[in-house]
């Protein structure tokens, strides 16, 4: 019988040694990989080395799109602007808006093309909710309240803001804030 024994080999618990390396981090190693990560991504914090991203703003002709008395709160009117093929929507909310202009800061314009893949967003406005969207193809939704940043879905841009501007009943489109899918900086864009 002693001739079908085979020797059992002595293996320590925690067998980390391979090829003379360590299989696994250490501790220090791991602190030190640890704290440089750190101190790296901090860096970006300090005064001088980050910048500020200020929306941009493309200035246009200024173009008559609407009258404050025309306007019904939840009621969308359509227009083009700043060229006949781009389409927009002009809205009055019922609440106070980033970028809204008239007694009540509630009325805003916004480009109807999703800022993700260019998706059309005619007919989509939300009016019990403020919000334009869901886009047909991959459902972004943008908050209209908000600068029309983005409420839910794949887009990472807010929607393109037209700038707006009151003269007695009239409404003006003057500018667009942002950048309007399918086309490049489009004008002579200035820090908004």
């Amino acid at each position: 019988m002693s001739e079908n024994i085979i020797p059992v080999r002595a293996v320590p618990a925690h067998d980390h040694e391979h090829d003379g390396e360590r299989a696994c981090m250490s501790r220090r190693r791991f602190l030190l990989f640890g704290g440089t990560s750190v101190a790296l991504l901090s860096i970006a914090s300090l005064p001088g080395v980050a910048q500020v991203m200020q929306a941009l703003k493309a200035d246009y002709a200024r173009q008559r799109i609407g009258s404050l008395s025309a306007l019904k709160t939840g009621e969308p009117l359509d227009f083009n602007y700043p060229y006949p093929d781009v389409r927009n929507i002009l809205v009055k909310l019922g609440v106070a808006a980033g970028g809204g202009i008239g007694a009540d800061k509630d009325i805003v314009a916004f480009n109807q093309q999703c800022t993700h893949m260019g998706g059309p967003l005619d007919g989509t406005y939300k009016a019990e909710h403020q919000i334009l969207g869901p886009c047909p193809l991959h459902l972004t939704t943008f908050d209209l309240t908000r600068h029309g940043m983005v409420a839910s879905g794949h887009a990472t841009e807010s929607l393109p803001q037209i700038v707006l501007e009151v003269q007695g009943d009239d409404i003006y489109a003057i500018g667009v804030l942002g950048l309007v899918y399918g086309f490049d900086s489009m004008n002579d864009v200035q820090p908004a």
